[in-house]
């Protein structure tokens, strides 16, 4: 699993792993997020259960596991956190921030020990090191309670199936070209996002966002001039529509 340095200044910064070239086939490539500011880590949509021993391995490169002191899930879905019951074995003092609607369901991937806490459907913040990162309301985008997290020193929002492409592992880290881009990200948000309205509540909070990096969970990540492309772009597509043909 390769690793990736986004941000650094001091002892904050964040590490994306992905782009595993030992992946089994079949399963669909994800990003995962590492944010770390003095003693405390985060660890953002960990995984599923297949990834979590290159991912366990990776991460422990750069911080102990003592120093993972909390989990983050967008949502449900497996690929996001059906490693879980493993991370449960590894981190039992940890505690996992995750929607409020999801709890009885994300249980079932096991957890013994974590310390479940809910997120609200308004969102909140939490306190990490010496930065105070903000869960942002993403709701039915694609799933039902769905969160963002925003670092506002890093200036980097994790925007979870939101800018998502299906690419190989192979793909470039970086958007280097809206046009080309688009036709990777446009079915998986006609098919996955099923509300117009919420796409449009979304799209104004994250305007108001100073945002340097938009990093999704699956595919190439985005920068300046391209953050603002694609929520023109998003803004304007009609999603929902997949079944339609």
């Amino acid at each position: 699993m390769l690793a990736t340095t986004l941000y650094e200044d001091g002892d904050h910064r964040w590490i994306m792993f992905g782009r595993d070239p030992h992946k089994a086939e079949g399963i669909i490539d994800t990003n995962q997020y590492l944010i770390q500011s003095g003693d405390q880590t985060i660890l953002l949509d960990p995984g599923g259960i297949e990834l979590f021993a290159p991912m366990l391995s990776a991460v422990l490169k750069f911080v102990p596991a003592e120093q993972i002191t909390h989990l983050f899930a967008s949502h449900q879905d497996p690929d996001i956190i059906s490693s879980l019951g493993l991370w449960d074995q590894a981190l039992p003092n940890a505690k996992l921030y995750s929607p409020w609607l999801w709890e009885s369901f994300i249980r079932h991937f096991g957890m013994e020990k974590i310390e479940y806490c809910s997120i609200p459907d308004e969102g909140m913040t939490l306190n990490l090191g010496r930065i105070q990162l903000q869960f942002i309301p993403a709701h039915y985008l694609h799933s039902s309670g769905n969160f963002n997290v925003y670092d506002p020193k890093a200036k980097i929002l994790m925007s979870g199936d939101i800018g998502a492409a299906m690419e190989s592992t192979d793909a470039p880290l970086w958007v280097d070209n809206m046009s080309t881009h688009i036709p990777k990200m446009r079915k998986f948000h006609q098919r996955w996002m099923p509300s117009n309205e919420a796409k449009l509540d979304w799209v104004r909070r994250v305007r108001q966002l100073d945002i340097q990096i938009m990093a999704p969970q699956h595919g190439r990540l985005f920068q300046p001039p391209y953050v603002h492309e694609f929520l023109n772009w998003f803004e304007e597509l009609p999603v929902g529509i997949a079944i339609k043909g």
